[in-house]
């Protein structure tokens, strides 16, 4: 009997096998459907990024316009800036001929080799081999916050860094050495693999102050433009664009279009060929500005020597910004236009020093702002163009008539046609001679109160007064006349940062000040004060209209645009923002080859809204009508009796001896902004003053405008008339020099 189990045979169990068949099946199909999808559905994406792993476009930049003046003078242009560049793969493999090379080269540009150590140096963190020799991790890592030609690091940190990142691209060790020393570096390149001077174009503005207004500045792709300059071919590590004057509204005349080359490279970066056929750069156009070097720096001249004059006279800062801009009123062309404080834009060219463009913004006189353009003042007695234009063409007076102008009238002033006249809402309202006559000019003509700008004829024309005129133009017609002439809005010139100016309303009082308009505010805007504003291009506009017997030419800096090869690009400048859009005129214009271009001409073209009127207030009707061309001989004729009348005529000491035959207008407009506010100096009846001056001249048939503004100057005719004397006269002594070698007038 045996005492053992019996052993049995094992049953194979089939379901097992069954199993592990399907596990093997399923696993196979997921192999396969994910081979299928990464080789069939998904392989056009993987060949992409394959092809895009070993291929790089490279954008070739494309160099920038030049910026002449209207005799091909350069104010802008492309100079060579040298820099020192290293390839880590192309440095020899021997650490000791690199420590070689890295101290040669910091003798020669000043940058410190680097700190290299040994095996054994004590160190919390890692010792790297790095081209030259062994370097700490810490003293890498510190490199990554600088960016090149920043100072602060070695030559071996920069290295080292780029040789981590893509060894056959060059990292720039120094930049902007001079020419004598690219030469040296480029001499001993044989003895220093890997060592090279790269050379790049960067903006150079040989005129520098006397035009940076003009011209403008390059500065980066800012963040916010990046994607979409990116897209236009744009490199935004490396190429600027225009942030200030035509370099900034010209942008897409003078940038050109970059070149492209599509290379294959290594896992290391380092490029093998071509892909494709390279795509060549387009260089940008180059602009001819108006205007004319000479005569700028002519006006800047006699803008700081007046400036520096009164400031020295009175032993204080008294005027602290001012502009002068000269224009031929026939074609619109602005031959000079000087804005002071101005800034050194060559201190911009390479990079913009964070400490010079601070200093610049905190600066109170404001120097990057255009005063040309981009700042508003009262235009004072200049303004009375538009009020003598207007009051003539309504019938409020004739050239005949006899106004009263002593030196102060009492005004009874009504916010609405019901107010009952009291001593408390009557106000008296003075000439400007009433301290030293009281009696004030007695009875004038209209073109006697042109002449001598007598405030009080003008307050009537105006506003009315009593019985002797019942009726005056009225704030709603004087605005429209204003706008004929130029204010209230952009005039459209090819710079950024234009502004419109303010011809106020009742509307825009009640809107802004939660009052209703009254008498005494046509007044005053009557002889550009109170809310009136303007920049000094638009006085400039509004004399150009009086001059140019009606016709408002297209103010213009832009003389005409050319190729590579000095042939003439057919060009059309859009203001966009800066479109005029109370009267109907074109968004659009051309600008190259020069032409002319007629905003408008008020003896023709129907800008004027009539108006309905009863008492001092006015309704809008549907109706136009055109300014007389009675009213503007009229008009011509005053500012020629300014200089031509003995008695008060407000220009006769500067041109009444002048061989060529001048006419204009002063004006002293009494201001109380922030500034005045802060030094208390807004006190009633002796408020500060800015200084304005407008003269064209020959008479008859005007080529040069100019108007000169002095930033609390005082008297118009005491500061700013001497200024545009002076560039007058400049100017006719430019075109004798000119005609006398040959070369014509402007």
């Amino acid at each position: 009997m045996s005492t053992g189990s019996e052993s049995r045979p094992v049953r194979f169990e089939s379901w097992r096998l069954n199993v592990l068949y399907i596990v093997v099946v399923l696993a196979m199909t997921a192999f396969v459907m994910r081979l299928v999808n990464l080789q069939v559905l998904q392989g056009d994406g993987f060949r992409a990024l394959a092809v895009e792993n070993y291929t790089k476009d490279v954008s070739v930049a494309a160099p920038r316009g030049i910026i002449y003046d209207r005799y091909g003078n350069i104010l802008a242009r492309n100079v060579a800036s040298y820099s020192v560049a290293i390839t880590p793969a192309g440095l020899p493999a021997d650490d000791a001929d690199i420590q070689r090379i890295y101290r040669e080269l910091s003798d020669l540009i000043d940058v410190p080799v680097g700190n290299f150590v040994n095996e054994d140096t004590p160190t919390d963190g890692l010792i790297l081999a790095v081209p030259g020799g062994l370097m700490t991790e810490e003293y890498l890592e510190e490199s990554k916050l600088f960016a090149a030609c920043v100072e602060g690091p070695s030559i071996g940190q920069l290295v080292a860094l780029q040789d981590t990142l893509a060894p056959f691209s060059s990292v720039k060790v120094k930049c902007n050495i001079s020419e004598e020393i690219a030469r040296i570096v480029e001499e001993k390149a044989v003895d220093w693999p890997g060592v090279a001077v790269e050379v790049e174009p960067i903006r150079d503005y040989p005129t520098g102050s006397l035009t940076a207004h003009i011209v403008g500045f390059l500065g980066p792709i800012p963040a916010s433009q990046e994607e979409e300059l990116r897209d236009q071919g744009f490199e935004p590590n490396r190429d600027k664009i225009g942030y200030s004057g035509v370099e900034a509204s010209l942008q897409d005349v003078l940038a050109g279009r970059n070149g492209l080359r599509v290379v294959q490279r290594d896992v290391a970066g380092q490029e093998i060929r071509n892909l494709e056929p390279p795509l060549a750069p387009v260089p940008g156009n180059n602009v001819y500005l108006t205007i004319d070097t000479r005569l700028q720096a002519a006006a800047e001249a006699t803008l700081l020597e007046e400036v520096r004059f009164w400031n020295t006279y009175f032993g204080t800062v008294r005027i602290s910004s001012g502009v002068i801009i000269a224009m031929n009123p026939k074609t619109g062309e602005i031959l000079a236009m000087v804005s002071y404080p101005s800034y050194e834009n060559n201190r911009l060219a390479r990079l913009i020093p964070a400490y010079y463009y601070e200093q610049l913004s905190e600066d109170p006189r404001k120097p990057l702002l255009n005063n040309a353009i981009s700042a508003e003042y009262p235009p004072g007695s200049t303004f009375k163009l538009s009020t003598a234009v207007g009051a003539f063409n309504e019938g409020v007076v004739d050239l005949d008539d006899v106004i009263l102008t002593p030196g102060q009238l009492l005004l009874c002033e009504r916010f609405n046609p019901n107010d009952v006249c009291t001593d408390r809402n009557t106000r008296p309202f003075v000439d400007y001679i009433f301290d030293q006559n009281p009696e004030g000019f007695g009875s004038l003509r209209f073109l006697q109160c042109i002449a001598y700008s007598s405030n009080v004829c003008f307050y009537k024309l105006g506003g009315g007064f009593e019985d002797e005129i019942p009726q005056g133009l009225g704030i709603e017609r004087l605005g429209q006349y204003a706008r004929a002439l130029g204010y209230g809005e952009p005039s459209g010139i090819q710079l950024l940062g234009e502004q419109n100016g303010l011809m106020p309303d009742p509307q825009w009082k009640r809107i802004n000040t939660g009052e209703n308009w009254s008498t005494g505010d046509t007044y005053i805007a009557s002889v550009g004060q109170g809310y009136v504003l303007a920049t000094p291009l638009q006085v400039l506009m509004s004399g150009s209209v009086i001059a140019n017997n009606g016709k408002l030419m297209q103010p213009t800096i832009v003389n005409q645009v050319t190729d590579g090869d000095g042939n003439v690009v057919p060009f059309w400048f859009n203001p966009e923002d800066f479109t005029v859009t109370e009267f109907e005129t074109p968004g659009s214009y051309q600008i190259s080859p020069f032409t002319p271009n007629l905003k408008w001409d008020v003896s023709v073209t129907p800008l004027i809204r009539e108006y309905s009127c009863e008492g001092p207030f006015c309704t809008l009707t549907d109706d136009l009508k055109i300014i007389q061309p009675e009213a503007i001989q009229a008009v011509r004729a005053g500012t020629r009796l300014t200089v031509t009348d003995t008695n008060f005529g407000t220009l006769t000491d500067l041109f009444s001896d002048y061989p060529i035959a001048v006419a204009g207008k002063t004006g002293t407009a009494e201001y109380c902004d922030d500034v005045a506010r802060a030094n208390d100096r807004c006190q009633f009846g002796a408020w500060p003053t800015h200084s304005w001056t407008l003269a064209y001249a020959p008479y008859d048939d005007p080529e040069i405008i100019v108007v000169a503004f002095a930033y609390n100057g005082g008297e118009g005719a005491s500061v700013a008339g001497p200024m545009v004397d002076r560039v007058i006269r400049a100017y006719f002594e430019i075109k004798a020099v000119d005609i006398a070698q040959g070369a014509g007038g402007q």
